[in-house]
């Protein structure tokens, strides 16, 4: 949906509307007629059930997805968006629960699993984290988003973090860049020391000192990036290119640059993560890496449904935890690094 956004000239949002078919959106014939042109030009197909028949008496063709937050950050939606696809186009209808992470609210909801028609649960968290599996999980077909277990008692799907951070440096190591800089979002989530990780590896393979007076921690929001890339440019030794761990603090890069009067990606380039819809319209458009909320939606329920189709059959379960990349988009805000930038001329000078 991203590539046929990028080709129609609109958004992720409207693309998902026009290919589920959304009666309710105002969208013009000519923008419906735009997206499912260069859709079938990708050679991209949504398979949509054609009849939805209703489900014979207690048939079980009800998905609870219960999360604890929707509305805190943009990507559990694109998740539920991806869930409620795959349950739709097997036959499945998708309840979604939010919990904001209250316990005893969570207990409420897994009461309804006792329902006849209930076929299983995704179990999903805001950010990726490791968690107790709630005792009543273990009594029906579940599957885990965006979370994973110590003991793997249930299948799990996660972002695969430290391959998208070793991705976005590799990529910037490629267009030329010798002094990255990172911006790393807090420090005790998952994916924060797992792009981390991934952007030291990429270092590291390329034959680069880690330095660690290129790193500044963040907190995820523009804020924070416009402060720290300031601090970074500070430096007697400044970066080329700057990494940050989102797109948020990616766009308060690019303003503190040009607050310092530093083009972008001439003399600095940027590359941030996410592909949040906002990284289109940057000036310059953002270079990104996906984070596949859509993709782990959809794997959840398709392996909920396939376990519980070997269940039937007497095969046996294999609980696995399965890591999605998301693929880098490039816009214009990379490019190699000019000899005749301040920048460049500023590092010559520290380096003689």
């Amino acid at each position: 949906m991203t590539d046929i956004a990028k080709a129609a000239g609109v958004s992720q949002s409207t693309v998902s509307l026009v290919l589920n078919g959304a009666v309710g959106a105002k969208l013009s014939e000519a923008t419906r007629l735009k997206v499912h042109e260069v859709a079938q030009s990708l050679g991209y197909q949504l398979p949509i059930r054609a009849v939805q028949t209703p489900a014979p008496a207690g048939e079980r063709n009800l998905i609870v997805y219960l999360a604890d937050e929707v509305s805190t950050s943009p990507h559990p939606v694109v998740s539920i968006d991806g869930a409620r696809d795959a349950a739709w186009n097997n036959g499945c209808l998708l309840a979604v629960f939010s919990t904001h992470g209250n316990a005893q609210m969570e207990q409420q909801v897994l009461q309804t699993l006792a329902m006849p028609n209930v076929l299983g649960v995704i179990y999903a968290t805001v950010y990726t984290r490791k968690v107790t599996v709630p005792p009543a999980l273990l009594k029906v077909p579940a599957v885990l988003l965006n979370c994973y277990a110590s003991d793997h008692a249930l299948s799990s799907v996660v972002p695969a973090e430290v391959a998208g951070g070793h991705t976005a440096t590799e990529y910037l190591i490629e267009a030329g860049h010798r002094r990255i800089g990172f911006i790393n979002g807090e420090t005790w989530q998952d994916a924060a020391k797992d792009r981390l990780k991934g952007y030291r590896q990429a270092l590291a393979t390329a034959d680069l000192l880690f330095d660690e007076r290129l790193v500044r921690d963040g907190d995820w929001s523009s804020g924070k990036g416009f402060e720290l890339t300031l601090s970074l440019m500070r430096e007697a030794n400044p970066p080329t290119a700057i990494f940050c761990a989102n797109d948020l603090m990616a766009i308060g890069a690019i303003e503190a640059l040009k607050q310092l009067g530093l083009r972008v990606p001439e003399d600095v380039s940027i590359m941030g993560y996410d592909d949040q819809e906002i990284a289109r319209h940057t000036h310059p458009p953002l270079t990104t890496v996906v984070l596949p909320n859509y993709e782990l939606g959809r794997w959840a329920v398709e392996t909920l449904l396939q376990e519980e189709q070997n269940r039937s059959a007497g095969a046996p379960v294999r609980h696995r935890t399965v890591k999605l990349d998301g693929p880098l988009i490039e816009r214009t805000s990379v490019c190699a690094p000019d000899p005749a930038s301040p920048v460049n001329t500023l590092i010559n000078i520290s380096e003689n």
